[in-house]
């Protein structure tokens, strides 16, 4: 296993704005270890949500490496990234994105049938709801659910291929103070009891004390690390 869960080398990134052409990603060199908690932050628009898609393989750089778990996959043609992100990573973000017209659990249960149909893991699903706490609300669907809790069902839907790696964009960013502390320490917990390298991107200050390392980014690169102030296990 290698040492660096995600690694990435000079990565660059720019889009097409009408005529101009706007830079987001201006060389990024970003090493996270396996099992860390890693928050990064820093003002809006400065490319934050950007690099985490690209180590998510959700879209490319325009230039650049990146390693995940000590394989090089810039080459990677798009089923090949497709196969390698189902298999080791999972995903959070600010917005939920359940299917509306589907049951907790079996929006838990999408990345599962995707990988393997026949053999989705609704035992392992079960047990994930279980374990955020939704035990007695798996039929419901969305609608019927609260923010809080669908923000954790699509924790359990992060967790149900057992990643290796769980990239989170401001998971905690539409919900009310209470929900989203609650939502970042089961993240944590999470983390210590699978080992888990947790990436989150995030504007509030209180995740980093929690962490073990906050990441600062500005203008498209990054302009800070510092250990923060949760002990290595």
């Amino acid at each position: 296993m290698s040492e660096f869960a995600v690694k990435t080398e000079n990565v660059y990134k720019s889009y097409q704005s009408g005529p101009q052409k706007v830079e987001v990603l201006k060389g990024v060199n970003l090493e996270v270890r396996s099992g860390e908690v890693a928050v990064i932050m820093g003002p809006s628009g400065v490319g934050k949500s950007t690099l985490l898609h690209i180590v998510g393989m959700l879209d490319r750089s325009d230039s650049g490496r990146l390693w995940i778990r000590g394989q090089d996959v810039s080459e990677l043609d798009k089923p090949g990234m497709a196969h390698m992100r189902n298999d080791t990573i999972g995903f959070v973000f600010q917005f939920h994105h359940l299917l509306p017209e589907f049951s907790a659990l079996e929006n838990v249960l999408i990345p599962s049938m995707i990988r393997d149909e026949k053999n989705a893991d609704k035992a392992y699903a079960l047990e994930l709801l279980e374990r955020v706490g939704l035990k007695d609300r798996m039929s419901h669907k969305p609608r019927e659910l609260s923010g809080g809790e669908r923000q954790r069902v699509a924790v359990a839907r992060a967790l149900i291929n057992k990643p290796q790696i769980v990239l989170a964009d401001e998971p905690t960013g539409n919900l009310d103070k209470l929900s989203g502390e609650a939502l970042y320490h089961l993240l944590l917990e999470l983390n210590r009891e699978l080992g888990q390298t947790l990436l989150i991107v995030t504007h509030n200050e209180h995740m980093a004390e929690n962490a073990h390392r906050l990441i600062t980014m500005d203008d498209g690169i990054i302009s800070g690390q510092q250990l923060a102030g949760r002990p290595k296990s």
